[in-house]
């Protein structure tokens, strides 16, 4: 199995940058804009290449999340793909592994929005698929975000932070999806 890099957004040159773009966009088939593209930017990139080409990445970006009065630091997974032609090889799980370690290492709990239909992939993994309310803090104020209810997932760090996942959960601002 071939090892990921780890790499800061600012260690990446244009080209390669460009490269997990242009994967990302093939692999979201069109639904992967401007905006999912900032989310995935200023933190970490996790990246399994090819002969050069990228095939497969996750980012994992700091957030503040806010559960039973406590803001807490969240190692927040975004962009996570794979190359259209070497799916079902296990690269998505490759990538994951790092980004889990770093988050167990680092962060008080791990979060994400799960795309449709790639739930049972994270429950595997040890993720659980948060039950309770989600909601944002705008700059108007909290903002019930029910339509995420159903696709956001935590990976909890016992030894941090103990979260009851039937409880209220509110994400920091950010323009496109909160989530």
């Amino acid at each position: 199995m071939m090892t990921p890099r780890v790499v800061h957004t600012a260690e990446l040159q244009g080209a390669e940058l460009g490269q997990i773009r242009s994967m990302l966009d093939r692999a979201f088939a069109g639904r992967f804009d401007d905006a999912d593209w900032d989310h995935a930017l200023g933190g970490l990139h996790v990246v399994l290449s090819e002969d050069d080409q990228v095939i497969a990445h996750a980012a994992l970006v700091q957030r503040r999340l806010v559960h039973d009065g406590r803001a807490i630091r969240t190692g927040y997974v975004e962009a996570v793909a794979v190359d259209l032609h070497r799916r079902r090889r296990g690269y998505a799980a490759t990538v994951m592994d790092e980004v889990e370690r770093i988050v167990r290492a680092a962060y008080d709990l791990g979060a994400l929005s799960a795309s449709e239909g790639v739930d049972t992939f994270y429950l595997s993994r040890g993720w659980l698929a948060w039950q309770g309310p989600t909601s944002v803090l705008t700059p108007a104020g909290i903002r019930r975000t029910p339509d995420d209810d159903d696709s956001t997932f935590v990976l909890p760090v016992p030894s941090k932070v103990q979260v009851e996942v039937t409880g209220a959960l509110v994400c920091d601002w950010r323009d496109g999806d909160v989530w």
